[in-house]
């Protein structure tokens, strides 16, 4: 596998990761408004989302566009399984199915 693959994978975690981190501080109550958009975990995950926009860049520059964007759809299960496991979500079996569909997706079209 091509290392930038890796790099394309890798990305998929952490912006699954800020994505949690933002809707961890949408359901924190806030004092104001201020501090609703300045506060550790949106500045943490708008930190980690512009990194990724700045890694996906020069990755997709190395790779080819078909496997990218394939590799860019596993985000959606990297979001349902950080749901998961750090907010203690419980997702319905549409969502299941939904992800299961994207995996097999994923391995039909890369093998």
């Amino acid at each position: 596998m091509h290392p930038y693959m890796l790099i394309l994978f890798a990305t998929t975690f952490f912006t699954a990761f800020s994505q949690v981190l933002m809707k961890q501080s949408a359901q924190q109550e806030h004092k104001n408004i201020i501090s609703e958009y300045m506060n550790w975990r949106v500045i943490l995950a708008y930190g980690i989302a512009f990194s990724v926009l700045l890694v996906n860049t020069y990755a997709y520059t190395e790779v080819e566009i078909k496997y990218a964007s394939i590799i860019d759809s596993f985000s959606y299960v990297n979001v349902m399984l950080f749901s998961y496991l750090l907010l203690k979500e419980k997702f319905t079996g549409k969502q299941l199915l939904g992800n299961l569909i994207i995996i097999a997706g994923i391995l039909i079209y890369t093998l």
